[in-house]
């Protein structure tokens, strides 16, 4: 009969502790494996949005009813990323997809005393004028007797649209960039 609790230990190995940092092991591994992959590839690219807000460019006496355009950062607050401005002043869709369009047209010296030197039709209109087979309007506005004419909406664009702004002779619209402007904004692809 085998004496119990013999005076020499036998040494045992602590499984458990050695699983359990094993494991840990693993666990901190993948981890870092997954926080090198993200770093290395680097994080996914917004996509381009497309927007411009411009000023007008008004020089003198109107001589069509064609509103013309300007933008860039030493104006200011105005700018154009992603569309592009023609040598009218027009601007130019580059890619298609839904954009928001937004005005707001200021007469010049309007009071309530001019209302009846103003036609009685008076308006303002943005629309596609080019390419010609494309060719619609996409806002048309009234001042209805007043001095302001704002709106926007949404309007699905494509590459190679042309934005008009047409304001009826002979109003002039006022050159102040906090009165008068005009935006556009890529909203979805």
């Amino acid at each position: 009969v085998p004496e119990e609790g013999s005076g020499c230990p036998v040494p045992r190995l602590p499984w458990t502790s050695v699983l359990r940092l094993a494991l840990i092991l693993s666990l901190t591994g993948v981890v870092a494996y997954c926080f090198l992959c993200i770093q290395l590839r680097g994080q996914p690219e917004s996509p381009a949005r497309d927007m411009a807000e411009l000023q007008l460019n008004h020089t003198g006496q109107r001589q069509k009813i064609t509103l013309h355009w300007f933008g860039g950062p030493a104006l200011g607050r105005s700018f154009v990323n992603g569309l592009r401005l023609d040598d009218n002043g027009q601007l130019c869709v580059q890619r298609d997809g839904i954009y928001r369009l937004h005005i707001q047209v200021t007469l010049a010296n309007c009071s309530s005393s001019t209302q009846a030197t103003r036609p009685p039709r008076a308006t303002l209109t943005v629309g596609i004028c080019s390419p010609a087979a494309h060719s619609i309007s996409l806002l048309r506005l009234s001042f209805h007797g007043g001095c302001v004419a704002s709106s926007q909406r949404l309007t699905p664009l494509t590459h190679g649209d042309t934005l008009c702004t047409n304001l009826t002779l002979p109003l002039l619209p006022s050159p102040n960039a906090d009165e008068t402007f005009f935006g556009v904004q890529l909203v979805h692809p």
